[in-house]
């Protein structure tokens, strides 16, 4: 996905976010602000996708606050949150679609949009949500497509509700790709969370997207073992928006089931949905 317009406004009110993260000064701030504004403008033009340009800002955004996670204390909180409900609402899940529609209401804890807020009451947040269900629901054509599955995590938080999904495609015969982000990068979960919460006993590969501080996936600089997966796999799944960003506008990929929720404009309207939807999309 390209850069919208309503974009510009919600990356540097990220970067504004990091500073406050950062603890920065009024002055720290504003040159923060103007330097990532200067880069953006930039490379806004350029034949780069939206996660491209995202991560390029926050990677300036970064170097300027000398902070390498400025997102490592809310990525901590989500997570032990998530742990909560998690192990509530466990005993209800029993059905693939069940376990999809969990993960996917998991996608909600992300920093990364201004338009969107994570919710403070996560328990009832969840019950609602799950009532709700899904406003795309291609689960039964997705499941048929389990045999070998490259999985593409998204926000710490989320990771917790990815388990137990992971667990089920596991129990189900499902070989499992596991890939993470290469370094923190807002609050998307790396290989350490990925070993602080057991999520590589459901997979028979763990391994990053590449790129280091990178938003979505790029083809162009994934390590060996993610390219021949996903040139042997049955499926990739792609949780969150900006792996949806990036693995839309490739060609001559597997079955990709993209599952999020959906929390901007602009890709609301690329979709066809309200803004706030829950989707599991297959795309072939």
């Amino acid at each position: 996905m390209k850069l919208d317009h309503r974009c510009f406004d919600c990356l540097l009110s990220r970067v504004a976010l990091e500073c406050s993260l950062c603890d920065a000064s009024p002055e720290l701030t504003r040159e923060t602000v103007a330097s990532c504004r200067e880069l953006l403008l930039d490379l806004r033009n350029r034949p780069l996708l939206h996660p491209e340009i995202a991560s390029a800002i926050h990677r300036r955004a970064y170097e300027a606050l000398g902070s390498k996670d400025p997102f490592a204390r809310l990525k901590k909180e989500g997570n032990q949150e998530a742990l909560g409900v998690c192990r509530a609402v466990r005993p209800g899940l029993s059905t693939f679609k069940d376990f999809v529609l969990a993960s996917i209401i998991g996608n909600t804890f992300d920093y990364g949009v201004s338009s969107h807020n994570v919710t403070g009451n996560f328990m009832e947040f969840f019950r609602q949500e799950f009532a709700a269900g899904l406003t795309i629901d291609d689960t039964p054509r997705i499941f048929e497509k389990i045999s070998r599955v490259v999985y593409f995590t998204d926000n710490c938080g989320e990771i917790v509700f990815d388990r137990l999904l992971l667990e089920f495609l596991k129990k189900s015969g499902a070989r499992i790709t596991l890939a993470v982000r290469d370094a923190p990068i807002l609050n998307d979960a790396t290989m350490a969370e990925v070993r602080e919460f057991g999520l590589d006993r459901y997979a028979d590969d763990v391994t990053t997207t590449g790129c280091g501080s990178e938003l979505g996936v790029r083809l162009d600089c994934m390590p060996p073992l993610l390219s021949g997966a996903m040139e042997d796999c049955t499926l990739v799944i792609a949780k969150g928006m900006a792996n949806y960003e990036s693995l839309s506008e490739y060609s001559g990929l597997p079955p990709v089931a993209f599952l999020m929720s959906v929390k901007c404009e602009p890709i609301a309207e690329e979709v066809g949905v309200p803004r706030g939807s829950k989707i599991a999309l297959l795309r072939e």
